[in-house]
């Protein structure tokens, strides 16, 4: 192993991708193999370095490496939940639906993975073929077994019946692209808990639909509309409003499941997104229906569901501020949270029984209410500030808050020019995470503050000030208007 190699392999194994990118120029070795011969392709790719891997693939790495067992790159990225990764081996040369050895292929191993991102990935990868062309029926067939055999086995059973393990399972949340999963580990072997949402991305690409009803028993099998499952659900209900998808989800309301009347909610909200019109022609009966529901409804997450859906749409509902004053004092912080949207009528000024419920929510002992409710109030230039304001300094000062950063962000952007203001700012910089630093200095400049290029310099202790940022960018302008320019120059 050269020297040059050497660097590279500890480049990767430090996840150091400036270093690896400086290490691709002439002379470049992409292929470089450590000292047990396992190539830095292999090493990037199991280490979720998915950046690192397009980079070495980007200087030429070859696709098809194997690694210590014999197994080719791409189903490391598989086993390894990497679907970046998996796209970039794909668009490089390497084979999704290449037979292995054990009669596997790349696809077969990510529907088994139960990682919707990754199958995803491996089936609408650039310059493949639609999969619906390449893929022969029986090979469409056992894709779509294997997908319903997990989901109805569920991933912990079908990991038991594998490995025979009998040790309590180890599950935690993780992120899959968007949406969330349960990922599973058990017997040495780890899976994620979402065939529901691979089964149904399968049926959809290879034209043949599960009927309505289970894509709705799907979404409430993981009664979260951040999983994976409900997302895929919802997404295959909305494309298809002429089999009636609409119909069947706005009947969920009357359902005894609150489970079931949740994700009919969020569907609805869902649809309040869409601006066209054309593609959804039933905005104005949604709004209608939604402000019915939420005199009727007495579950609160679903309520709130409700309220949220209701205000997601550009027009205004006429009934949206009385229902919000009818709810200002809800016992459920989940329902108080949603209030000021419907309390903030964004084409006139707010009313005085909106202006004086939104002052009573500035001092709800919940954060998020309060921050809603200030934030409602400071957006609607409502004659007193000062309270509003001092709401959103108060978040920003207590480290313990959910809704800090958030607060720091409003509270640089604002026309808060006061003394206190400028101190909150200050004390970011003290704090030990980069972007409140960041956030700190980028409100001083806005303020035109002297201290702005101490504080930028402040951040940087922390890291780097990636670009484009305009964040970043304020301090340029900041100098633009505070310093003189260069002698000689054309100011």
């Amino acid at each position: 192993m050269t020297d040059r190699d050497a660097r590279l392999v500890a480049a990767v194994r430090a996840g150091d991708l400036p270093e690896v990118h400086a290490l691709l120029g002439p002379g470049r070795n992409p292929d470089a193999v450590d000292e047990d011969g396992l190539p830095v392709l292999c090493a990037a790719v199991a280490a979720h370095e998915e950046e690192i891997a397009e980079a070495l693939l980007g200087a030429g790495a070859d696709p098809d490496a194997v690694d210590a067992d014999g197994s080719p790159v791409l189903c490391t990225a598989v086993a390894a939940f990497a679907p970046k990764a998996a796209a970039a081996l794909v668009r490089a040369g390497a084979d999704p639906d290449r037979v292995l050895p054990d009669g596997t292929t790349p696809l077969l191993r990510a529907v088994e993975s139960g990682s919707p991102a990754t199958v995803t990935a491996l089936l609408w990868a650039q310059d493949l073929q639609a999969p619906e062309l390449r893929l022969a029926r029986p090979a469409r067939e056992r894709l779509l077994a294997t997908a319903r055999h997990w989901y109805e086995t569920g991933a912990e059973a079908e990991l038991r019946r594998r490995t025979g393990a009998t040790a309590p399972a180890r599950t935690l949340t993780v992120e899959d692209e968007w949406c969330e999963v349960e990922q599973v580990t058990l017997g040495g072997l780890s899976v994620r808990a979402g065939h529901g949402a691979v089964l149904t991305t399968l049926e959809s690409a290879f034209g043949v639909p599960a009927p309505l009803t289970e894509l709705v028993a799907r979404a409430v099998r993981h009664p979260d509309p951040g999983h994976v499952d409900w997302a895929a659900s919802r997404a295959g209900l909305g494309a298809r409003l002429g089999e009636g998808a609409r119909e069947l989800v706005t009947s969920l309301r009357h359902q005894p499941s609150a489970d079931h009347r949740r994700f009919a909610a969020d569907w609805l909200a869902s649809r309040q997104l869409s601006l066209d019109s054309t593609a959804y022609p039933h905005h104005e009966d949604d709004r209608d229906l939604l402000a019915a529901w939420a005199d009727a409804e007495t579950d609160a997450v679903v309520l709130a569901e409700v309220l949220w859906a209701l205000t997601e749409h550009a027009e205004v509902h006429p009934r949206l501020e009385a229902i919000g004053l009818r709810y200002a004092d809800h016992p459920d912080p989940r329902v108080r949270r949603k209030v000021p949207d419907c309390l903030a009528l964004h084409d006139r000024p707010l009313t005085a029984r909106a202006a004086d419920a939104l002052g009573a929510l500035t001092r709800d002992p919940d954060d998020e209410v309060r921050f809603n409710a200030a934030c409602v109030l400071l957006a609607g230039d409502h004659e007193d500030r000062d309270g509003p304001r001092a709401v959103v300094r108060d978040l920003v000062r207590d480290p313990h808050s959910p809704l800090r950063g958030g607060a720091a962000e409003v509270l640089a952007e604002s026309d808060d020019r006061t003394a206190d203001a400028t101190e909150v700012l200050l004390a970011l910089l003290d704090t030990g995470d980069r972007i409140l630093r960041l956030i700190g200095a980028y409100g001083l400049a806005r303020r035109d503050d002297p201290r702005t290029p101490q504080a930028y310099e402040r951040v940087e202790e922390l890291g780097p000030i990636y670009r484009p940022d305009h964040r970043a960018n304020a301090l340029a302008d900041w100098r633009g208007r505070n310093e003189a320019p260069p002698h000689g120059g054309n100011g």
